[in-house]
């Protein structure tokens, strides 16, 4: 069972998917391929391509890059990219700027649940900053807790309305994680709404579809 699954509340209380709605998810799954499976930063621009979208952690070579890393080489460039951040706050622990470096050092590391205590402390210094909210959010998300992830990105919205990534990412966790594909529409279709210019607009409108088709099947 993944995490995700795990933290479903009250399981037992809800209906239990059609075999129409599963297959239709599926779909959808196989369709957006990384996209379900990534959400994206606050500060971080949406991406071209949701099937590019995967983190450097799991990044590959398909066009004879370089070789992709071992999870050793991998801890190891986390390491010594984190040394000299660790020090600086051994010394200046309340250095707003290295610790928003040191978590997002960790969540691109795939570290999430170290990634997740430097956001909180972030967020600490700077509750009504929206990007770092959503940050928290999509931490919490990979560790396991979509309710704590909506929450965050509830808060976010308090404070930017309009937050693209945010509300791409509510829907994407309203879905997946609280198999709520309704609550995804809504959340997708503000995005839209609130961003008539949104680069990726066609690709949210064919979510969109699907997830009204999943909540009719």
């Amino acid at each position: 069972m993944s995490k995700r699954e795990q933290t479903h509340t009250q399981a037992a209380d809800r209906e239990k998917w059609s075999s129409t709605q599963a297959y239709i998810l599926a779909v959808f799954c196989l369709v957006l391929g990384v996209a379900l499976g990534y959400l994206f930063r606050g500060s971080a621009a949406p991406v071209a391509d949701t099937a590019e979208a995967s983190s450097p952690a799991e990044g590959s070579s398909p066009h004879g890059g370089k070789p992709q890393l071992t999870p050793e080489q991998q801890k190891a460039m986390l390491d010594q990219a984190l040394a000299p951040l660790l020090a600086t706050l051994q010394t200046r622990p309340n250095d707003f700027d290295t610790i928003v470096k040191v978590a997002n050092l960790y969540y691109d590391g795939r570290q999430f649940p170290d990634a997740t205590k430097y956001y909180q402390l972030a967020v600490k210094a700077q509750p009504k900053n929206a990007d770092l909210l959503t940050d928290l959010g999509t931490s919490l998300w990979y560790t396991g807790d979509a309710d704590g992830a909506i929450a965050e990105f509830q808060k976010a919205l308090k404070y930017r309305p309009d937050h693209p990534g945010t509300l791409f990412n509510l829907g994407v966790v309203r879905w997946q994680g609280k198999m709520d594909p309704k609550g995804a529409v809504q959340a997708w279709e503000e995005l839209l709404q609130r961003n008539p210019n949104y680069p990726q607009r066609q690709q949210i409108e064919q979510y969109i579809a699907r997830a009204k088709q999943h909540a009719q099947g």
